[in-house]
């Protein structure tokens, strides 16, 4: 086994290896970019390499800093974790050539599975199921339109190299194919650095399930049953679970079947993943299932296969490169209950999913147990910046049957608190209460036709108001003394004067008063006429941290900025302007200076954690300035000024 090694990932997954090689008496090295200098996985491991500065090109997916880093630091074996260099056989190629082992699969497999086109040839040569559709090499657009008629409509285009929906775009039209099949190899060129597409029947009724399998350099592959990822949002996964709702005994056999052929087809060895589309049009059928890819890595759901299995697979990947057989044989490998995992993410579910940043200036998770783990690489103070994932953590739950463990999942999300960045716990638990899939009745077209309910908060009440002035004046309680004064941080003793507060929701201004009547606190909020309504506080927890107060009720979370109402003078804003929602890079300019737009034409394009967002125009004008294509713009940025109305 090996004595020392090198994690070549930040966040959770580097966290995750570390507890895992520390439980085997493994000596592990973090590597951190200049962002990530006092982050978690760089406490927690033994040692710790500055890799370079914050843009991952310069970092993270540097391989002769990485390898360096191994190579000064004593380091056997590199753990790529998930993600950047974790599916790159050149890397592979060249760790191996350092003299060093690299804690997954060879190349050669990397590079049978990591083109879609190729890989899929190869499933269809093995014996495995595959979708319908054109995986040949020309790519010209005369050719890729004509495969699609043949194929028929609706079909899928996706980006051949990578994952995570980027470079995925549905068609249903043939008139709309040129330009998704433009944007589609931008974002693929963007994100893998090639732009070249595969067209696929596109499945009305598609669910997402793929299959764990392991092998080693023994010739033995085995399978750790399947995981369901159908809740998507934009192509990528949201809730995971194990088992499939739904699955029978003939379908479990036959696709775990076909996973382990396909492991075997190219003498697979290390932690895998078989991803199959499955049209559940009439119920999970084992002849109504298609090869979609394999991700030749460890998946960020895998925590769902070890609740049910009980079984650690970063340890399973440790041995197997460290060149022991696999740990167990396939009779041995039993399902144990059910599990869910849900993605945490500094993302504002109600504008479309877009990611956010922040520090979180308040991180509470639940008490962790049987019933639930949680899976972080972040602290309270932490900043989510705009140059990596913005996932903040996963919520994995376990019980002895869907229901109860979809029972643990909703308490874990009522129970979990984020303040300072925009989350997406809210819209989680929404899903994890809604009835389609409650009832197991999933697609990957769920999230999309639900959306609106799924992100809708529930609305402000006066009780919530209440609750948070009563919290922003240092008292979220009725006094436990018979002097309620005692108790209100602020108020001078003897003083019986309320306390004013104002608050602001969004654009909503509010002004409260605090104060004690007959030994009971009181909150009166102004009205616009300006008279007061006295208001009782809603239950609801609070957490004041600089400059605002969020109140949680459940897994809704709402925020208040406090401020002097008097010091408004200069505030940005207006309805001139249109402003970044996000930092990220002007990726393509559709308008220019002078022109007359639309409400809702598309104005430009912004390119930000490798995902494009179309900036429309809010409303009919004219443009005055707008910002040049490739620069990048920070989060508030004017990007594009409209002539007013009354200009001269």
């Amino acid at each position: 086994m090996f004595k020392k090694i090198l994690i070549a990932n930040r966040g959770e997954i580097a966290c995750r290896v570390i507890r895992t090689a520390r439980r085997m008496g493994i000596a592990t090295v973090a590597v951190y970019s200049d962002a990530d200098a006092r982050a978690l996985h760089v406490e927690m491991a033994d040692e710790a390499v500055r890799i370079g500065a914050p843009p991952v090109a310069e970092s993270y997916l540097d391989p002769e800093r990485i390898i360096a880093a191994a190579l000064t630091s004593g380091a056997e074996a590199i753990h790529p974790g998930y993600g950047f260099l974790s599916e790159n056989p050149d890397f592979v190629d060249r760790v191996v050539s350092a003299g060093l082992t690299f804690i997954g699969p060879s190349a050669t497999s990397i590079r049978a599975m990591g083109l879609k086109d190729a890989a899929k040839r190869l499933m269809e040569k093995a014996g495995v199921p595959v979708v319908p559709g054109y995986h040949g090499e020309a790519q010209e657009i005369v050719v890729l339109a004509s495969k699609a008629r043949e194929i028929g409509y609706p079909v899928l285009i996706k980006a051949r190299a990578g994952g995570g929906g980027k470079g995925m775009r549905r068609v249903a039209d043939p008139d709309e194919f040129a330009e998704a099949l433009s944007a589609a190899r931008r974002e693929a060129k963007a994100a893998f650095g090639d732009d070249r597409v595969l067209v696929e029947k596109y499945v009305d009724k598609p669910r997402h399930i793929e299959v764990q399998v392991f092998g080693d350099n023994f010739g033995n592959a085995v399978h750790l049953y399947e995981r369901d990822c159908s809740a998507q949002r934009r192509h990528q996964k949201v809730i995971e679970e194990a088992p499939a709702p739904g699955m029978t005994a003939d379908m479990r056999a036959a696709m775990t079947q076909a996973a382990v052929t396909a492991a075997k087809a190219i003498a697979y060895s290390g932690a895998g993943t078989i991803e199959f589309i499955v049209d559940a049009s009439q119920g999970l059928r084992p002849d109504r299932f298609w090869f979609m890819e394999m991700n030749t890595r460890l998946q960020v759901e895998h925590p769902v296969t070890e609740m049910v299995t009980g079984l650690d697979l970063v340890e399973w990947q440790l041995r197997v490169a460290a060149g022991e057989r696999l740990p167990l044989t396939q009779e041995k490998i039993s399902l144990n209950g059910h599990a869910f995992e849900a993605r945490l993410y500094a993302e504002d579910a109600a504008r479309g999913f877009l990611p956010a940043t922040g520090t979180l200036y308040h991180l509470k998770f639940p008490q962790t147990g049987p019933e639930l783990r949680v899976e972080t690489g972040v602290r309270q103070g932490d900043a989510i910046s705009p140059w990596y994932d913005p996932m903040i953590a996963k919520l994995v739950t376990h019980g002895a049957d869907r229901a109860s463990a979809l029972s643990a999942l909703r308490h874990a999300l009522d129970n979990t608190e984020i303040a300072g960045s925009t989350v997406n716990t809210a819209f989680l638990a929404a899903l994890a209460a809604d009835p389609a899939f409650t009832a197991g009745d999933v697609d990957t077209g769920l999230i999309g036709r639900r959306q609106d309910d799924l992100t809708t908060v529930p609305p402000l009440s006066d009780g919530i108001v209440a609750a948070a002035a009563l919290a922003a004046s240092g008292l979220d309680n009725r006094p436990v003394s018979g002097d309620p004064w005692s108790a209100l941080a602020g108020y001078a003793h003897f003083h019986s004067t309320p306390r004013r507060l104002a608050l602001k929701f969004g654009e909503r201004e509010i002004s409260a008063r605090v104060g004690v009547e007959n030994g009971s606190i009181h909150v009166d909020l102004e009205t616009a006429d300006g008279g007061l309504r006295r208001v009782w506080p809603a239950s609801g927890r609070p957490a004041l941290w600089p400059g605002h107060v969020t109140m949680f009720q459940g897994a809704a979370a709402y925020t208040f900025a406090l401020f002097d109402p008097l010091a408004k003078a200069g505030e940005a804003g207006g309805t001139g302007s249109l402003r970044a929602p996000m930092p990220g890079l002007v990726k393509l300019v559709r308008a220019a200076k002078g022109e007359t737009v639309a409400k809702g034409q598309p104005l430009l394009i912004l390119e930000a954690m490798k995902m494009e967002h179309t900036i429309v125009a809010p409303h009919d004008g004219v443009v005055a300035e707008i910002v040049s294509e490739g620069g990048q713009v920070g989060d508030g940025t004017v990007l594009v000024k409209f002539v007013e109305e009354n200009a001269d």
